[in-house]
């Protein structure tokens, strides 16, 4: 029998590039989607120094490379390079997947549908709800698109350099109800959802949240995870939050529509989350 990762045989390639990857989970849930779906194909993450992404991602395409996923810093820089890009991917100015299409590069951006799928999965919805969005980076700018199509009753983007919060906002408008701010301007403001989108748990820091944020039965969601509660979900729950979320599910998703995308099968997500989450707890 064919080992279904049998390198000698020939498979598609994929590949995750970024700076830094070693971390990266996104050959394990690849692997994963692979033996659940019957697809064949390798995995591997390429960490790509400053100054050499459009190289790296050159040499992936001519060794026979089929797609790739980007990570940071280099959503933008893939987002300049692609010669096409879906629509999701033109609004958010950023591009986490790409296809290669014969010679042509597309883009794609699947973080938004990643959080909103991972929302659902806890059966939580935006519409209606007064959303808070921490942060007016690269992962706020991917997920802005799809929360406001949520219909909230609100949105607002706060960051520590306020104009920054402002102008992403703007770039927004027509979509929905969104303005920007800082962190001094949230004043006694109450939010239902809360989510983290800046880097601050990766270095044990939170962003100057006022004590009086969460409203009622308030969602906290933190893009970014660990083995231990991150330190937004420790906040969230010293300050009453009902429900406090990492990012894994996130993770999950968003590399589930790359899965579509670049082999046409939508993999089953919850048994990939459930199977990653023990491997963390118990590594």
């Amino acid at each position: 029998m064919t080992d279904l990762f049998d390198f000698s045989q020939r498979v598609d390639r994929y590949a995750v590039m970024g700076n830094p990857i070693a971390h990266s989970k996104s050959p394990r849930i690849h692997r994963l989607f692979a033996e659940q779906t019957g697809q064949r194909l390798e995995y591997e993450a390429i960490q790509v120094d400053a100054g050499g992404f459009t190289q790296a991602v050159g040499n992936f395409d001519s060794s026979g490379g089929k797609g790739l996923n980007i990570t940071v810093p280099f959503k933008q820089e893939a987002w300049e390079l692609v010669t096409a890009r879906s629509a999701r991917a033109e609004r958010a100015g950023a591009v986490n997947t790409i296809i290669f299409d014969a010679g042509a590069l597309r883009g794609d951006n699947t973080d938004g549908v990643g959080l909103i799928n991972d929302l659902r999965n806890h059966n939580l919805a935006v519409a209606g709800k007064r959303v808070l969005l921490l942060g007016a980076g690269g992962a706020a700018r991917g997920v802005l698109g799809p929360l406001l199509e949520g219909k909230p009753a609100e949105l607002v983007v706060v960051n520590r350099t306020p104009d920054r919060a402002v102008e992403l906002a703007a770039q927004f408008h027509d979509l929905g109800p969104v303005g920007g701010c800082g962190y001094p301007a949230l004043g006694d403001r109450q939010f239902d959802l809360v989510i983290n989108a800046t880097s601050a748990s990766l270095h044990g820091e939170l962003p100057p949240l006022p004590d009086t944020l969460l409203a009622d039965d308030a969602t906290c969601y933190d893009m970014m995870y660990g083995a231990n509660a991150t330190p937004f979900q420790d906040w969230a729950r010293q300050h009453t939050a009902t429900t406090a979320l990492d990012g894994l599910g996130m993770l999950v998703e968003q590399a589930a529509e790359s899965f579509y995308l670049w082999r046409g099968v939508r993999p089953d997500t919850a048994p990939v989350i459930a199977k990653l989450r023990h491997e963390m707890q118990t590594a």
